[in-house]
């Protein structure tokens, strides 16, 4: 593509200001600072770009000292979507577990810490919190990153965590609109499509997004779903009639609009990411993620330019631009201003506290707790890919620090209850699963442990869909290092 920009125009200037990129590496390298003075205003981390709490600070002193004002977002949902403890497990049970305790001054408390655990290492846009009614259990992508299944319960917690959130002085990022729950395709690898009609979709679907915007949301995300209710043609990030004509004229919602990542398939591959940028930014959006997958300067550039090129063409108006553009200095603004609240009378380990609530436990009679280190199999399905592969999950290493020699194995597919008794020779197995009720290996393995070790204890880590079954069942709602913690407690009370 030829460069169709100086640089230095206003123009140029406010196609770079709508972009959100991330990039490789622990430090800020030379090519985004050079963007940031040029006119970018906001940068994306994930789970690679952090080690530690003092490195993330570290980073974002780098990013301010180009550019005072640049919003550096974030995906930390907690729970099982975390880029703060990437590596660890989340100090925080994510939304299923939350809505499980349906505790809204308990999920406003937790969402304050995280805010604040966010703020003191200089992030201050989370691209959170998912406000999808999860109505479909054969949902691959959002499960346990929802609160619930009842559009009642997921608003009056979607509030409450912006609410938490924007307290901490981090602007609140509420997803997927119009609903990414009602779906049984991830739109990371295709176009997810909602049949739903038009009267259950406002009833289910936006009652959260209402509810976040009452409560003052800085930003809504969209999502890369078809709903041919509301446009039978374009996906909700590319539609006019979606972004423009619900989210802003019916719903009332006058703050920043970000897309979801749009090198995801569902947008990528049938549009690819600079007109479907183009695209998404003439429907309504304001600010263009990319950078989960895509993280260079070549990005950056190719969307600048083809920003530029739409505007220059009559493709894109350019007062569309200069709005969009606008919209992202004005929430820039808000939050070098915005004054976190003073600290609550919340213990610091709120997120343990809340995991702990969170248990659903379901003994049999003859239960006998955990007195000699088991053997944990993990019965483990492929991460969806918002989650990831690099965050560590189960109960393996708190059982590990209850009863030091216990011993674990990964086990998947058809031989994975065969395979796991052998592994687990005389020692009493625990049996850690994910979304039993979506993986029909997974449950075919649960009836060869318990038809042969009828003691196994059975841990449910996605959503409790299926019937609790095992010598004892723990329902955490979520696979965060908490949730951990929380069902070893149980297994092995000292």
């Amino acid at each position: 593509m030829t460069t169709l920009a100086s640089g230095t125009d206003t123009l140029t200037r406010d196609a770079l200001t709508v972009l959100q990129p991330g990039f490789t590496g622990t430090t800020a390298p030379d090519w985004l600072l050079r963007r940031l003075g040029e006119g970018l205003a906001s940068v994306g981390l994930f789970g690679r770009n952090i080690t530690s709490p003092g490195q993330l600070a570290a980073l974002t002193a780098q990013l301010r000292a180009e550019r005072d004002d640049v919003l550096v977002a974030i995906d930390e949902e907690g729970g099982d979507v975390t880029r703060l403890e990437v590596h660890t497990g989340s100090s925080f049970p994510g939304n299923h577990a939350l809505g499980a305790v349906d505790d809204v001054e308990l999920t406003r408390q937790v969402a304050l810490e995280l805010g604040r655990r966010l703020a003191a290492c200089g992030v201050n846009f989370n691209w959170a919190p998912s406000a999808d009614v999860n109505s479909n259990a054969a949902n691959p992508v959002i499960g346990v990153r929802s609160f619930g299944a009842d559009q009642d319960l997921v608003a009056r917690h979607t509030a409450a965590y912006v609410t938490g959130l924007q307290t901490a002085g981090v602007a609140a990022c509420t997803k997927h609109f119009p609903g990414h729950g009602d779906t049984a395709v991830d739109s990371h690898l295709d176009l997810p499509r909602i049949d739903a009609t038009a009267e259950v979709l406002h009833s289910r679907e936006l009652a959260p997004f209402r509810a976040a915007i009452a409560a003052g949301t800085r930003a809504v995300m969209s999502a890369h779903i078809l709903v041919p209710a509301l446009d039978p043609a374009r996906p909700a990030t590319l539609s006019h009639r979606v972004l423009t004509e619900l989210l802003r004229g019916e719903l009332g919602y006058d703050g920043l609009i970000v897309t979801d990542g749009m090198e995801m398939q569902a947008i990528s591959a049938a549009y690819g990411i600079e007109h479907g940028s183009v695209l998404a930014l003439a429907a309504g959006a304001d600010a263009i993620c990319v950078g989960g997958g895509l993280a260079d300067d070549e990005t950056v550039r190719r969307l600048r330019d083809a920003l530029v090129a739409a505007v220059r063409s009559g493709e894109l108006p350019e007062e569309r631009l200069a709005e969009a553009a606008e919209r992202v200095r004005v929430l820039a603004r808000w939050t070098r201003t915005a004054e976190p609240a003073h600290p609550d009378l919340a213990p610091t380990d709120i997120g343990l506290v809340a995991a702990r609530r969170a248990l659903r436990v379901t003994r049999v009679d003859s239960f006998t707790p955990l007195a000699t280190a088991p053997f944990v199999a993990s019965l483990t399905p492929v991460a969806n890919i918002a989650v990831g592969d690099e965050t560590p999950w189960g109960v393996a290493a708190e059982l590990t620090r209850l009863l030091p020699g216990t011993e674990t194995g990964s086990f998947a597919g058809e031989d994975a209850g065969h395979a796991a008794i052998v592994a687990a020779g005389d020692r009493r197995i625990v049996a850690v699963v994910r979304d039993e009720h979506r993986h029909p290996w997974m449950g075919r393995a649960l009836d060869v442990l318990l038809k042969a070790r009828p003691d196994t204890i059975v841990v449910e880590m996605g959503v409790p869909q299926a019937p609790p079954r095992g010598a004892l069942h723990i329902a955490t709602h979520g696979a965060a290092r908490v949730c951990g913690v929380a069902a070893a407690e149980v297994m092995a009370p000292r």
